[in-house]
């Protein structure tokens, strides 16, 4: 299983469905599990949070929820595609050949110990998911030019991952 995490600034562009595109043409039988970024939609829950100063908490659940209405956004793109909410509906799905998104579960990744913090982005569940599911590969698609002589520190430190 290959986990593919799709950074949400490219719902911006044209680039998410031919992202879409590359993967459902390269995966076309299954074994490959998409995690969406949250996009704009999280961007929305950075600003109400600074203007209404709620808790981390409850903007942790809010950005889950925008990861989970890109996935719903990938799926009218790409009807063929499944969407999972949980670990166990991979493996209910596993046997269907079929792309798959995944929507976070909040409650699912509560009982797991995922801290609620801005520090804890979708390109961080996607790598706890790959580790979860023991995925051969993490893919992390990202709308930037990323020199590849940096290390993932420096990369973090830049704010790419």
């Amino acid at each position: 299983m290959i986990v593919v995490k799709l950074g949400g600034s490219l719902s911006r562009s044209d680039d998410l469905l031919n992202c879409l595109n590359v993967l459902e043409k390269t995966y076309h039988g299954g074994s490959l599990i998409i995690v969406p970024g949250g996009g704009a939609f999280a961007e929305q829950v950075r600003e109400a949070q600074q203007h209404w100063h709620f808790d981390d908490k409850t903007a942790h659940h809010m950005a889950i929820l925008a990861m989970q209405q890109m996935a719903l956004m990938i799926k009218s793109l790409k009807t063929d595609f499944a969407i999972a909410n949980t670990i166990d509906e991979f493996q209910d799905l596993s046997g269907f050949k079929k792309i798959v998104i995944w929507s976070p579960n909040i409650a699912e990744l509560d009982s797991a110990g995922i801290v609620a913090s801005w520090n804890i982005t979708s390109d961080s569940l996607s790598a706890w998911l790959a580790n979860k599911i023991s995925a051969s590969e993490l893919v992390l698609i990202k709308s930037c030019v990323i020199d590849p002589q940096l290390s993932l520190q420096q990369l973090a430190d830049l704010d790419i991952v």
